[in-house]
Formats: C-alpha cells, sequence, structure tokens
C-alpha cells in the first residue's frame, strides 16, 4: 500500500491519493458563481447536499464521457450517501466518494477506498480552474475510480493529468466553507461533512 502523498509532490503524482491492494482513492474565497453561465445547464446535473448547503455541478461528456457515465451510475446507485470530503487542503481542493469514509472508526483507511473497478484516463485540454470536478486516482493513469475532487482554487499544474468530467454552477461557496475546516495532519477535516448525492435532468 502507498502511504498517502502531501500537496506539494503532486506535480506529475497523485492529487492527494493513496492506492490500496483492492481500491483507489484516489480557494479560500467569498461565495461566488463558477466561470460557467447562470443559466441551467442542459442534460443530467448532480446535486451534492451537505450541511452547509448544496453543491450543483455540470458533467462534460464531450471530454470525458466514460467519468461521467461511471460518476452517474454511482450516484444513482446510492454508492455516494454517507461518504465524507476526506481530504481538504485550503488553496487547492476538497476531495471525496471514498466509501471506506462512511465507517467513522477506520480513519486510518480513508481515501485507500473505491469502486471495485476503474476508468481508463480521459485526459483533455480544459484547464483545472476553480469550480472545476475532476477524478483523483493512483499513479498509474487509468485508475480512476470513485474518488473524486472540486477546485476552489485555480490549479493548473494538474491539467492534462487528471480527468475533469464537470464544473460546479452553483454552491462553489459550500465547498470554500468545507475547504477552511480544522483538519488533521492527514488533511483529514476534523468536522464530517457527510454528502447526499442526486442526479437531476
Amino acid at each position: 500500500m502507498l502511504k498517502q502523498i502531501g500537496w506539494r509532490m503532486l506535480v506529475g503524482l497523485l492529487v492527494g491519493v493513496a492506492l490500496s491492494a483492492s481500491g483507489i482513492e484516489s480557494v479560500v474565497a467569498a461565495d461566488q458563481t463558477s466561470a460557467a453561465t447562470a443559466e441551467t445547464p442542459k442534460g443530467p446535473r448532480a446535486i451534492i447536499k451537505t450541511k452547509f448547503g448544496d453543491i450543483e455541478f455540470k458533467f462534460y461528456p464531450d471530454i470525458a464521457p466514460k467519468h461521467v457515465d461511471n460518476f452517474i451510475k454511482l450516484a444513482k446507485s446510492g454508492f455516494y450517501n454517507g461518504t465524507i470530503f476526506h481530504r481538504v487542503i485550503p488553496g487547492f481542493m476538497i476531495q471525496g466518494g471514498d466509501p471506506n469514509t462512511k465507517d467513522t472508526l477506520k480513519k486510518e483507511i480513508y481515501g485507500q477506498g473505491g469502486p471495485g473497478h476503474t476508468v481508463k484516463a480521459e485526459f483533455s485540454d480544459t484547464p483545472h480552474k476553480r469550480g472545476i470536478v475532476s477524478m483523483a486516482r493512483a499513479a498509474d493513469p487509468d485508475t480512476a475510480g470513485s474518488q473524486f475532487f472540486i477546485v476552489v482554487e485555480d490549479s493548473r499544474f494538474l491539467d492534462r493529468k487528471y480527468s475533469v468530467f464537470g464544473e460546479v454552477t452553483k454552491g462553489i461557496g459550500v465547498a470554500d466553507k468545507i475547504v477552511n475546516l480544522p483538519r488533521d495532519e492527514r488533511d483529514n477535516p476534523r468536522e464530517r461533512v457527510e454528502m447526499t448525492v442526486t442526479i437531476v435532468q
């Protein structure tokens, strides 16, 4: 099992992810709308409900169809419900989607879980700017599973290294609140922020 990597070592490696034998773990600002237009996007959208409010994002099926399909299937099955944002790094991103985080007594394996399958990388020229939703992975580009992250401050060093599959259209301020929570030495927030993910048309 690989040890978790600090965020300053992410370039060319992981987005704060860890790999277990059986699974993958993979902007501090006022509430603002993302670069997305204010109009309601066409097609399905994801709504992440948290105790701090909702984060809504649109999908990019044109650049990452397999990742979009994977996320929608997992969300519709209830896979994400009860999971938490287990890694928060101010000025960078919030990460969630690990099924291990449903168990409050297993913090030592947070960040190592996945859905039991992987998705082949779909890198693109879409920049990792504030509001982008992208997939976490291990060192192998084709190891994305269920863990995803929301960029809270432009992180262009991730471009063409991680698969962008969506962008926040509402509620980026909720991500700002989450990223500012007190955290431990593993960037795990000391306060649980559970999510419920729904897909709407």
